[in-house]
């Protein structure tokens, strides 16, 4: 069975930084797109950023500029380096992997637990 397990979030100040990363195990044949997602109270879960097997990122203009994702395909590990960091990008962060785990089976999405950041004004 396939995990995704994060690590990262905390407590920071507003205009401080956060690393967050993302390890998949388990059987795993290959990883599509992998991203981050967050979830602030009241609201719908959000992509923050994307990226392709191929290294091709997407963000949201709300972290434009402000956020890095990047991944390490050895590892089945994504990143997500969070720069200038508001208030408004309190939330809980979700780690997202296009998985196949058999040579002729499909991709399908597998989602970590969750960790918290919380950004202090």
């Amino acid at each position: 069975q396939v995990q995704l397990v994060e690590s990262g979030g905390g407590l920071v100040q507003a205009g401080g930084s956060l690393r967050l990363s993302c390890a998949a195990s388990g059987i795993i044949i290959s990883i599509n797109a992998m991203g981050w997602y967050r979830q602030a109270p009241g609201n719908q879960r959000e992509l923050v950023a994307a990226i392709t097997s191929g290294g091709i990122t997407n963000y949201a203009d709300s972290v434009k500029g402000r956020f890095t994702i990047s991944r390490d395909n050895a590892k089945n590990s994504v990143y997500l380096q969070m720069n200038s960091l508001k208030p408004e990008d309190t939330a809980v962060y979700y780690c997202n992997a296009e998985v196949k785990t058999s040579p002729l089976g499909r991709y399908y999405p597998k989602w970590g637990q969750g960790t918290q950041v919380t950004v202090s004004s």
